[in-house]
């Protein structure tokens, strides 16, 4: 294997997960439990979440498409859907959508099987199943154009803009360059320098997608006649060093490095070209992790200033600093430390080349600490409306 390369699961639609989970999915939040419990009896990845009844149609509808983005992403190689039996989100709908990518699947309904114990019983029958399937592929030698990175950003401070995003931006214009896709989100950490970021549009048509998602986010807080302060930049933020949404959002856009902009994508929407893409979302890791997953990458990669453990289900998510003080104290959770950087010990290239290694050893199949500790069962999904 060689850096044009990696290793991965073949998957029927031709893309390559870096891992092979099978996926327990909760269809609605009020099943959780049996979700949790089966997924950690067979060795599943828990899907769970809070949404998927007494809510608007619209969302309805986008929890149905991020769990089946999710559920179909190039890392789960098998799907058990647990439902309730009367959710907004129908189980078997969910289940038929994601049995048409080619994987198995199969349901279980708590009201149809008689309560919690049958439930439970039957998930795990079923369970035991698809993870022998599962467990029966093998990793192959898959060209590096077939792999596409999330990228977050996280519990900030004044190294992130300095070291750790451009370090991460190196990456990206490397794997972009050879073929590879990535995505970029938070939209409220564009505000600022929402017209720096316009500049590397492909085409005047994203440019306006771009701004006009930006523009959308300023008039909802306009709306409630409040100052982000406090919620942007978070007081840890704040903590750490960085002043003001824009000074935020100047870091923040290093992570995409220099390559143009592709397109501006829809909260989870699948990523279906190459290179760089924008995904409008909100900026909290649970919503965040699930757009991305959603849209089809196999590997995240999260800068972070102070520190943060979180992982996620079905992709893993690669924490990287450049704050010495965080890789020393969190290094149960730092996955890359190039704090060297502001010590003179390396160069920004350097660090850049660390975080295209770690890329690829991950996408390889390398463990993330996150997913060492188990810190990866967390996940929400981002909906616009009041539950009714």
């Amino acid at each position: 294997m060689d850096e044009l390369s990696f290793m991965g699961y073949e998957r029927a639609d031709g893309s390559f997960g870096s891992r092979n989970h099978l996926a327990v999915v909760s269809a609605v939040g009020c099943i959780n439990e049996v979700t949790f419990k089966v997924a950690r009896e067979v060795g599943g990845a828990p899907v769970t979440h809070g949404q998927g009844c007494c809510q608007m149609p619209f969302d309805l509808t986008q929890v149905r498409r991020i769990l089946a983005g999710i559920a179909t992403n190039p890392n789960v190689g098998a799907v058990l859907v647990i439902g309730l039996g009367c959710e907004g989100v129908p189980s078997s709908e969910l289940a038929a959508e994601i049995a048409a990518t080619g994987r198995p699947v199969e349901t279980v309904l708590l009201q149809e099987i008689g309560g919690y114990t049958n439930a439970v019983a039957q998930g795990i029958e079923l369970g035991r199943k698809l993870k022998a399937y599962v467990d029966g592929q093998k990793r192959r030698e898959a060209s590096i154009s077939s792999l596409s990175v999330g990228l977050k950003c996280g519990a900030s401070d004044a190294t992130m803009g300095i070291v750790a995003n451009p370090a991460v931006g190196l990456t990206v214009d490397r794997l972009v360059g050879l073929g590879g896709g990535a995505i970029f989100c938070e939209t409220t950490e564009a505000i600022g320098a929402e017209h720096l970021l316009a500049k590397k549009a492909a085409s005047p048509e994203v440019a306006k997608l771009l701004l006009e998602a930006v523009a959308r986010v300023e008039r909802e807080v306009a709306r409630f006649g409040m100052d982000m302060r406090g919620g942007q930049p978070t007081p840890g933020n704040m903590a750490g060093g960085i002043s003001s949404i824009e000074e935020k959002s100047l870091g923040a856009m290093c992570k995409a490095g220099g390559s143009p902009l592709q397109g501006v994508l829809e909260y989870g929407q699948r990523l279906q070209g190459k290179g760089l893409y924008f995904m409008d979302s909100p900026g909290r890791e649970m919503e965040v992790f699930a757009g991305l997953a959603s849209s089809g990458v196999q590997v995240m990669l999260f800068s972070t200033g102070r520190g943060a453990p979180q992982g996620f289900p079905i992709a893993p998510v690669i924490k990287i600093t450049a704050n010495a003080n965080t890789a020393q104290k969190l290094r149960e959770h730092i996955d890359l430390d190039i704090s060297g950087v502001l010590a003179r010990k390396m160069t920004l290239a350097q660090a850049g080349e660390a975080v295209f290694d770690k890329m690829l050893a991950v996408a390889s199949g390398e463990e993330t600490k996150a997913e060492i500790l188990g810190f990866t069962e967390t996940m929400n999904i981002y909906v616009h409306g009041p539950v009714i």
